[in-house]
């Protein structure tokens, strides 16, 4: 009897995973590629309050907008400290210089951008676009060195960002995940008082945050071991941090989707401490999965040669990808 049911549970997962496998090949048929042509690096992706977008990040410091009618990319802002010839192209070696936007989000009450630059801290800029704004470069006396995700409440305007390291900088950061450094923050910005507070240090390589829609608790990646982890803002477990989900990849940004689940973007696959690469998972091709309110994964997309993907979107009726090695978005209908 004991080893029929045995049979049973080990049919059922086999038959559940092989059902995974054939939703997440599925889901990826039919993509539609919106090229980048001189510049590459879509990290992440906003829509603002009218749902037009989506908007995002790239090298040479630069934030373009999509124009869907038109279907073509146009700038929309810049830092205002990027003002140089040479930022208009693509050289990574200019990032210091030029600085790199990674996470975005926008407030839609009042239309502002917000802008995790892994160089210049967080940043700001209006509906009309132009020179972003710094906001803040340090906390408690210690400068961002590599500021990455972004999220905002929208009932509060209080905005939620990680610093993944003051040890490594943004073209550094496998040695942040290598070495285990954990010197990475989580922070909030209130746009009313105009200051930084830290909600959590000592914390491996923090980078996406997603913001839950009644605004209980944030979700963060700690990329350096693969999880993410639920941060208590409200209620009798506030400012206390749990796992909400371990990944089998390197996970980047979160985003929350229409329905109350997130989708993760999975950066990359596994190294060991030999510096080797997790072939399984390699093998396996997750470059997202959308987990459910529990932390449940609901949904796997299987990328097969999208080897780095940093943000997958649900908005309008499509999913967005973006990647930070990619010189395109790609998109595709639900």
């Amino acid at each position: 009897m004991r080893l029929a049911l045995l049979f049973v549970f080990l049919m059922a997962i086999l038959s559940c995973a092989a059902c995974y496998k054939e939703i997440a090949m599925n889901r990826l048929h039919g993509l539609e590629r919106l090229p980048l042509r001189t510049v590459f690096g879509p990290e992440s992706l906003a829509f603002d309050r009218h749902g037009r977008g989506p908007y995002t990040g790239v090298s040479g410091g630069r934030i373009l907008m999509w124009q869907g009618n038109d279907r073509r990319w146009t700038g929309f802002a810049v830092n205002a400290a990027n003002r140089r010839r040479e930022c208009e192209g693509s050289d990574v070696s200019m990032e210091r210089v030029c600085g790199r936007p990674l996470g975005l989000q926008f407030h839609h009450a009042t239309g502002v951008l917000y802008v995790a630059d892994a160089y210049f801290g967080l940043l700001a800029v209006g509906p009309t676009g132009g020179a972003a704004e710094q906001l803040a470069a340090s906390a408690e006396g210690v400068p961002f060195n590599f500021t990455n995700g972004v999220d905002v409440d929208q009932k509060t305007g209080v905005v939620y960002f990680t610093d993944s390291s003051t040890q490594y900088q943004r073209q550094d950061y496998i040695l942040a995940v290598v070495t285990g450094d954990a010197t990475g923050r989580l922070m909030q910005y209130d746009p009313r008082t105009r200051k930084v507070t830290v909600l959590q240090r000592g914390l491996r390589f923090p980078n996406g945050v997603a913001l839950s829609g009644d605004g209980s608790f944030l979700l963060f990646a700690e990329t350096g071991t693969c999880r993410v982890l639920k941060y208590w803002l409200r209620g009798p477990k506030a400012a206390t941090t749990e796992v909400f989900a371990e990944l089998p990849r390197y996970p980047d940004n979160i985003r929350r989707t229409p329905g109350g689940e997130y989708w993760v973007a999975l950066n990359r696959e596994k190294i060991d401490l030999n510096g080797a690469a997790n072939t399984k998972a390699a093998a396996e091709h997750p470059v997202a999965m959308r987990l459910s309110a529990e932390g449940k994964v609901v949904e796997a997309l299987d990328g097969e040669e999208l080897a780095s993907v940093s943000e997958v979107a649900e908005e309008s009726g499509s999913i967005w990808v973006g990647s930070v090695e990619m010189a395109y978005v790609d998109v595709y209908k639900l």
